[in-house]
């Protein structure tokens, strides 16, 4: 697979993107990278997926569109060193064009602590399409390939993070269709979160059977989006 020409870009909160030329498109918010994946991604998905601290942990399966630089997976197991020795994430990303090594190597670093760093160094190192247990928390399953043409065990995802470019620039990534496929891989209750609140994504989330919410978005964006999938009750 080939990777599209990219230029390495600072955010405002110091941590790195890349632009995409040819697009016209960043792979991050440049109002801060950081603070974006933490806002959407973290806080609005991750988290309550999480088991409360009163109750006995279970298994977290998370699901990644695009892992790009690879600041979501870095991001979610920092989160999971902090999380009970027994609740374990699954994190599962699928990426159509993965990074080269001299593009990774340009990423900035000055955000993160020692360990941090090297963790950030084992997700990119980390074997493609088999996987690959980083701690005994997380464990990572890199897929190199398109969305559509990836079979997704059905009801499994407690949490989608949807980090595709936008609708106006990969509009193939946000059909009806691709969103049905991930209503099928989530299990009930589980979310879907992203960036976008764009009127047609919302619409498209609907008629694949999500219910769909307008949430405060990160620094710089008024508003993001969140889905969930409805528990039937028999």
């Amino acid at each position: 697979m080939s990777t599209p020409f990219l230029e390495v870009r600072t955010t405002a909160d110091g941590s790195s993107t890349l632009y995409v030329p040819a697009l016209d498109e960043h792979y991050h918010s440049t109002h801060g990278a950081l603070q974006e994946a933490r806002h959407v991604y973290l806080a609005a998905g991750l988290e309550p997926a999480l088991t409360p601290a009163a109750e006995a942990p279970t298994p977290v399966w998370v699901l990644e569109i695009g892992f790009g630089t690879g600041l979501n997976a870095l991001l979610t197991l920092e989160r999971s060193l902090a999380l009970p020795s027994s609740q374990v994430i699954f994190y599962d990303t699928i990426e159509k064009f993965p990074l080269p090594a001299d593009v990774i190597g340009q990423l900035s670093t000055e955000t993160y602590d020692e360990e941090l760093l090297d963790y950030q160094q084992q997700l990119h190192a980390a074997a493609w399409n088999r996987p690959v247990v980083l701690t005994p928390q997380f464990v990572l399953l890199k897929l190199a390939g398109q969305l559509q043409e990836t079979p997704l065990a059905e009801n499994t995802y407690q949490v989608i993070y949807f980090d595709a470019f936008a609708p106006e620039k990969q509009p193939d990534m946000w059909t009806d269709e691709v969103f049905a496929q991930l209503y099928a891989a989530t299990a009930p209750g589980g979310v879907l979160v992203s960036y976008c609140a764009k009127g047609s994504f919302r619409r498209s989330l609907k008629a694949a059977g999500w219910l769909v919410e307008k949430i405060p978005g990160p620094p710089g964006k008024r508003e993001m989006t969140r889905a969930r999938k409805e528990i039937v009750y028999a």
